[in-house]
């Protein structure tokens, strides 16, 4: 750290400093809150992408009680083959969001095969999606969680470091300025009298002895 320099300057700069983290700090703790929002937001949300991810999963059982059959295998039907993301900037963070799913649905005889195949092939699709929605979810929060702390760290740097940091200095600037004015000011009252004391050729000594 740099030794600070008891001068006008200094001071000028110190206070220029103060300003300037007071002007900022405002805006600094706005994100902050709404980046605590849109975490929180996050949270619920990535909470609700799980419960429907198990709804799904706990509804194929429920609509499809012939799955139970391991007779039947299905396994091979729906492939995920992959997904694309995009970007939402949220409070100037960016957070992935999905735009796209790609499936291959192999090849099966509709005419061979059970009419509820068809509901099958779909439920995994949405199962699939709402998955992939999870995972997005997590990451989101993720994200969000990681923003906030950086924000925090910043707000608190303001708060607890350098605004009380830069009105310490600017106080204890002007102390020393003040004592130093003041010492200049006794200084040149007492040159002043020595220069009158010269001046009238007064002489302490002789007028002791008369």
């Amino acid at each position: 750290m740099a030794k600070l320099r008891l001068s006008k300057n200094s001071l000028q700069q110190q206070q220029q400093q103060l300003k300037l983290y007071q002007r900022l700090l405002p805006s600094l703790d706005l994100k902050r809150r709404q980046l605590t929002v849109e975490a929180q937001k996050a949270r619920r949300e990535h909470q609700a992408a799980m419960r429907a991810a198990e709804a799904l999963d706990a509804r194929i059982g429920e609509e499809l009680p012939m799955l139970a059959d391991e007779d039947i295998d299905f396994s091979d039907l729906v492939e995920m083959k992959g997904y694309r993301t995009g970007e939402q900037n949220v409070v100037g963070t960016r957070l992935p969001t999905l735009e796209h799913l790609e499936f291959v649905i192999f090849e099966y005889s509709r005419l061979a095969t059970p009419a509820w195949v068809d509901i099958f092939v779909q439920r995994l699709k949405d199962a699939a999606e709402a998955r992939i929605q999870a995972r997005i979810a997590s990451q989101r929060v993720e994200i969000l969680n990681q923003a906030l702390r950086r924000i925090t760290q910043r707000v608190n740097l303001f708060e607890k470091i350098l605004i009380p940091t830069a009105k310490k200095n600017i106080q204890r600037i002007r102390i020393f300025l003040g004592d130093a004015e003041r010492a200049a000011v006794i200084t040149s009252k007492l040159s002043k009298v020595k220069q009158l004391q010269k001046g009238s050729g007064w002489d302490t000594e002789e007028d002791d002895e008369l």
